[in-house]
């Protein structure tokens, strides 16, 4: 299952995010991935320690296309480019080509919508200041960025473009600058934090919605993101036990009938196939239900590690 973007090419609508793993455990986890049925990888640049992984995915990958397990043009595989490296599109990009293995990706986008001071590409964390606050660069703006996005298109480096973390104004701002639109917003969007208005604006604009936390904030991120994790939810509970399903396949299946792309985290290989099998159902009535359960709790703060709130 798949949706189409606004350049044509189809996106798998079920995906893994594969940040904050590495070693064997990555590239056992996209073996077993592609084995069960995944055809959408989700990564995140090599950027912040947590993130870095780009190397060991690429290794991954050509294990995949050496034993023939599956063929590169089958896979749909995202990254990203950081806030440091909004000034040097093009180097950045090729970066996590050459770490990846791939001549082209399916996928890149604005990961962050801030550009900060560059200390070399792909090489770093994010720079704070003197005070513990993100060291903005204040030289390089959205639409240039977007603009060097662009040109990546037509370099033939990758097939689509797309932004990350932008609100309904910031996305607003670059349909009107951009001469290639946006295919794909990934946001934050799961049952306790479900931005109707957002997902709707970018859809009625033929932007695709990515959900990168479609579970809300797991234990393992609340050093970072916080945990609001919706698994726990007496409605989404009642719903498992009425579909004969856990509640994360309900929430997954929620973002599905809701036309936007899910990308679940986990190293659990049980977790890896029942994410993936929320295709045999429908919800459809209680899809109005889980609409009450929104609680507006984003899990992902910069504030916490940045000291800026970039969603001010």
């Amino acid at each position: 299952m798949a949706v189409t973007l606004n350049n044509g090419l189809k996106m798998p609508i079920v995906g893994l995010g594969v940040w904050r793993m590495e070693g064997k455990a990555i590239r056992d986890l996209i073996i077993n991935s592609i084995k069960i049925g995944y055809r959408h990888l989700d990564c995140a640049g090599d950027h912040l320690a947590d993130y870095r992984n780009e190397t060991e995915v690429g290794e991954a990958l050509a294990e995949a296309f050496r034993t023939g397990l599956v063929k590169r043009e089958e896979l749909f595989i995202t990254t990203k480019l950081w806030n440091s490296d909004h000034g040097h599109v093009i180097e950045a990009c090729k970066d996590s080509l050459k770490k990846l293995q791939l001549d082209y990706l399916d996928l890149y986008l604005v990961h962050f919508p801030v550009a900060t001071k560059h200390t070399g590409v792909g090489t770093t964390d994010s720079a704070l200041d003197e005070d513990g606050v993100l060291d903005i660069d204040t030289t390089t703006s959205l639409e240039t960025t977007w603009h060097a996005m662009e040109n990546l298109v037509s370099l033939g480096l990758v097939r689509s473009i797309g932004i990350s973390n932008y609100d309904i104004f910031l996305t607003r701002d670059c349909l009107a600058y951009s001469k290639i639109k946006p295919a794909v917003n990934q946001i934050e969007t799961h049952p306790y934090f479900q931005r109707d208005s957002l997902v709707k604006f970018c859809q009625k604009h033929g932007i695709c919605v990515t959900a990168h936390t479609p579970l809300g904030g797991a234990a393992a991120n609340t050093e970072w993101f916080g945990s609001v994790s919706c698994l726990d939810d007496p409605v989404l509970k009642d719903l498992a036990k009425k579909y004969n399903r856990t509640v994360a396949q309900i929430a997954l299946r929620w973002g599905i009938q809701r036309n936007t792309v899910v990308i679940p985290k986990t190293s659990k290989l049980e977790r890896l196939k029942e994410n993936f099998q929320v295709f045999d159902f429908e919800l459809s009535e209680d899809m109005d239900l889980i609409k009450t359960v929104d609680k507006k709790l984003r899990t992902n703060q910069p504030a916490k590690f940045w000291g800026i709130d970039l969603y001010a």
